[in-house]
């Protein structure tokens, strides 16, 4: 009662607003009703790989996009929440470079909509991680935060820590497939302390943002060489062409 009394009276005093626009909602951390129509999120026919949209109806059949069919994805299966584009890309800049907390808390229930196929019982969430200069200037890690929001409301295990980005790499923007990926070998491990705890398990990567899929790859590998059971990725938003 007296936890219902308190929260009533926050309310009362910072009632809830739209993350995007500011406008007065009837719920805690979400989206306005027209922000919420202009936000891309991603439902129906999906890429099993990456989670891009697909035109069609969902079947019995996964499906993969151009993009996947023609680039080997060490991952089984992927999914993001909305494309990278208009909201969506407001949504992810807002977090990644607008000190944006509050975005959290509504993206880790959008995600874990978009991660039920992909989950198990024993799934250990990771994030994709930061070299420490990054985290210096930045001062946090968006893919954690995402990541241990995702497992505060799924009920799942979170290793904030699990993967660990041993080498500074220049700014992946601008750069095409083959140059990103040159750019991040090596660039992510297992931290030698959980070594043993990755053993057998299965994995999901999240991360802000699938852009080429460069980064999520070296992360995957680097789990698979660390005895992972199976690997899935997720992703806030997917940077991908209209459908």
């Amino acid at each position: 009662m007296r936890g219902a009394a308190i929260q009533t009276l926050v309310q009362l005093v910072y009632p809830p607003r739209c993350t995007l626009c500011g406008t007065l909602v009837g719920t805690d951390f979400g989206l306005c009703g027209p922000c919420w129509r202009d936000t891309p999120f991603i439902s129906g026919l999906v890429c099993d790989i990456c989670g891009t949209p697909l035109p069609g109806e969902p079947g019995s059949v996964a499906e993969k996009c151009d993009e996947c069919l023609r680039i080997a994805r060490p991952w089984s299966r992927g999914r993001a929440a909305m494309r990278y584009h208009e909201n969506g890309r407001r949504l992810v800049l807002a977090l990644k470079h607008g000190d944006r907390h509050d975005v959290v808390r509504p993206a880790a229930k959008w995600l874990a909509r978009s991660a039920q196929p992909l989950l198990r019982s024993d799934t250990l969430i990771v994030p994709v991680p930061l070299h420490w200069t990054r985290m210096l200037s930045r001062r946090f890690n968006q893919s954690a935060l995402l990541s241990q929001a995702l497992a505060r409301e799924t009920g799942l295990s979170c290793c904030p820590d699990l993967l660990i980005r041993s080498k500074k790499t220049k700014p992946l923007v601008g750069m095409g497939v083959d140059a990103r990926h040159e750019a991040l070998l090596d660039a992510i491990q297992v931290h030698p302390r959980n070594l043993t705890g990755i053993a057998g398990r299965d994995i999901l990567i999240v991360d802000d943002v699938m852009t080429s899929g460069a980064t999520l790859s070296v992360a995957t590998q680097a789990c698979f060489s660390s005895a992972a059971r199976d690997v899935c990725i997720l992703t806030l938003a997917r940077a991908a062409k209209d459908a």
